[in-house]
């Protein structure tokens, strides 16, 4: 039951002034004024605390202030927040890129050199505790109404065996009839590939080799050097690269696919970086081979990195064409084809294959990718998963996997129509992925149809969902201004104290070593119920302080030194003053999030052994539930009070 304060405190709240205040002023701002009042002053007290928790906006200077589109936890301790150009054009254009590592210890900011946009980009936490970050912007979109010059794709062909073509961007292609179109990006071509054959006439002697020339292809996005509708076409012809002369002209030339006047996607790059967390630095690793722009980025079982999904580099959905990213050689490599729409939420399971939960961020066709199921990478088979209500509203949905990582175990939470639909749905559904035939259950509703919710693990076993909105990205001020904490073992979820910032579209939230919960950003679409002014990006942080900090703020166990690596039996030991106080252990993995989707989260249940004054814990050994990482370590009392964490790396 919630805290009710007597009426003499009510009166003291008011105060003499209040209400003269009150007589002062007309009815409904003076309820509304003596309301707020009261309201700040319950969420005060120790004891709303203790029960629901608190939030606090943190401190950020000015000049450290960004968009943020990212978030990821790092083993330092520290939390890198990427905004890239952060979905203004006016900072792409100027090629502004922001990254700000926030340390929430000691609040301090730095801004770290941004090399390429990453807004939009994906992340996942490599085996020596560098983050890999791939992909990003290319160009901004244009809307119906806004495209003024013809684009598309132009497929460019080089039939020379003997070297590659680079062409600037700038470089012209122009069609028979003198229309032409300019490329808004640097492409390189490979050379084309030689083959020989050799034949025997009917009496067996050898003939003179065949050669066999088979041009090479890169496309790149090609814009009308003329406004109008002239440049329009939807048949394939061949185009001479301006510039070019003899025998390069003759080998290097461009096919154009449909070039319209149609709404123009955002577009993808290829770059890849790794973070380096203690050199506090972006270093170029080599680039994929699709541009992608809203790809997810999954860890497997052997540290390899999955990359899934995306824009290309002329805003067209990736067909399928995944790669993997292999850390030893900081390379890339084609990994099974498939398709799935952009943000999918793939969970590694045990067995090593990835589970997709239907969530996903935004684009690709209804009819396309929506549906759940396991994947296996072997095989490159994909098995339905039935059982999901509201099928058609699974887009902006937060997924997770819940704790502990072996009950395998994957929850569904809210999501919309696609697109900029209307619809949102409060379901929640849990899949059991150790059954012979998983299918969806459905779980406790939430309080309201909700898109953009963000969930994050919690030591103790719980998730904690916050924010969101009930339309797309905000529209009619339906931000959601709630928590709550769902229970696995109770299938139910409880309140938590509401958050005072409203979160929609590119909003994130993870957990922090302290035991506390981070959020950041929201980019809606309009700041009000009639939406007639347009949004504005919000930079203000919130951190969530769970109850049981509150109640056992004092008392919370405490882990002291300790080794940061497992012994030869994936066990490790820290001293404790109080063993008996270590209920259980949870080895959680750091979040790396964006729209809603963060595929890195993960506890893992450890077994503990207690000996004088120390605890010993044991890893399990499959890296598909343990991938290997650097982990947060906490330990729980028996009220679910969590420890601080002890960074642990699991090779």
């Amino acid at each position: 039951m919630a805290y009710q304060p007597s009426q003499k405190t009510k009166k003291t709240v008011l105060g003499i002034g209040g209400i003269a205040v009150l007589a002062g002023l007309n009815a409904p701002a003076a309820l509304d004024f003596a309301s707020t009042q009261y309201h700040e002053y319950k969420i005060a007290q120790p004891g709303y605390k203790a029960k629901y928790g608190s939030w606090d906006q943190v401190a950020i200077p000015e000049e450290y202030r960004t968009n943020a589109i990212h978030a990821a936890l790092l083993h330092t301790g520290k939390v890198l927040i990427v905004a890239g150009s952060g979905n203004e054009q006016r900072k792409f254009d100027k090629g502004e890129f922001d990254t700000v590592l926030w340390d929430p210890e000691k609040n301090t900011f730095k801004k770290v050199p941004t090399p390429e946009d990453f807004f939009c980009a994906g992340h996942a936490q490599l085996p020596d505790g560098r983050l890999l970050v791939a992909g990003g912007t290319a160009r901004y979109e244009l809307l119906d109404g806004e495209v003024t010059r013809a684009g598309g794709g132009m497929r460019v062909k080089n039939e020379s065996p003997d070297k590659a073509v680079f062409l600037k961007k700038g470089t012209r292609f122009r069609s028979p009839s003198g229309v032409e179109y300019v490329t808004k990006f640097d492409v390189t071509v490979p050379k084309a590939k030689r083959t020989f054959k050799v034949t025997y006439n009917s009496r067996g002697v050898m003939q003179p080799w065949k050669t066999k020339v088979t041009a090479s292809e890169s496309r790149v996005f090609v814009e009308a050097v003329k406004k109008g509708k002239r440049s329009v076409t939807d048949q394939q012809a061949q185009y001479a690269v301006v510039g070019l002369k003899g025998r390069a002209a003759e080998n290097v030339y461009g096919l154009s696919e449909k070039i319209t006047l149609d709404k123009q996607d955002f577009q993808g790059i290829r770059a890849a970086y790794e973070f380096d967390p203690k050199a506090e630095k972006y270093v170029p690793v080599d680039p994929m081979d699709k541009a992608r722009w809203y790809p997810t980025l999954v860890g497997l079982d052997d540290g390899r990195v999955l990359a899934v999904s995306g824009l290309d580099d002329v805003g067209m959905i990736d067909p399928g064409d995944n790669e993997i990213y292999d850390p030893e050689t900081k390379k890339w490599s084609p990994g099974p084809k498939r398709y799935f729409p952009t943000y999918p939420a793939l969970f590694l399971t045990k067995g090593g294959k990835l589970f997709y939960s239907a969530s996903n961020a935004g684009y690709g066709p209804a009819d396309q990718g929506r549906e759940p199921g396991l994947w296996d990478l072997e095989t490159n088979t994909f098995r339905k998963v039935p059982g999901l209500k509201d099928i058609d509203q699974t887009e902006t949905s937060a997924s997770v996997l819940l704790p502990p990582a072996q009950e395998q175990k994957v929850m569904i939470l809210g999501g919309g129509g696609v697109g900029e639909s209307k619809k949102s749905t409060p379901r929640t559904a849990v899949v059991d992925l150790k059954k012979d035939n998983p299918a969806f259950e459905t779980g406790p509703d939430l309080p309201q149809g909700t898109r953009y919710l963000n969930s994050v693990i919690m030591p103790d076993d719980t998730v904690f969902t916050s924010n969101g909105s009930k339309d797309y990205r905000g529209r009619s001020a339906s931000n959601i201004l709630r928590a709550q904490f769902y229970d696995p073992k109770a299938n139910a979820f409880r309140e938590a104290a509401a958050p005072k910032v409203g979160r929609n579209y590119h909003s994130e939230a993870l957990l922090l070593p302290d035991g506390r919960i981070a959020t950041f950003g929201s980019d809606p679409l309009f700041d009000d119920q009639q939406n007639t002014k347009l949004g504005h990006f919000e930079q203000r942080m919130e951190v969530f302080t769970p109850p049981a900090l509150h109640r056992n703020a004092l008392k919370r166990p405490v882990l002291k030194e300790g080794p940061r690596t497992l012994d030869d039996d994936h066990r490790i030991t820290f001293r404790t003053d109080h063993p008996e106080r270590v209920a259980a252990a949870r080895l959680m993995r750091p979040s790396a999030v964006t729209h809603t989707t963060d595929v890195e989260q993960r506890s893992i249940e450890l077994d503990i052994t207690r000996k004088g004054g120390s605890v010993t814990f044991e890893v399990p050994r499959d890296p598909a539930l343990v991938p290997p990482g650097w982990y947060m370590l906490f330990v729980t009392d028996a009220e679910g009070t969590p420890s601080k964490a002890k960074w642990v790396h699991v090779q």
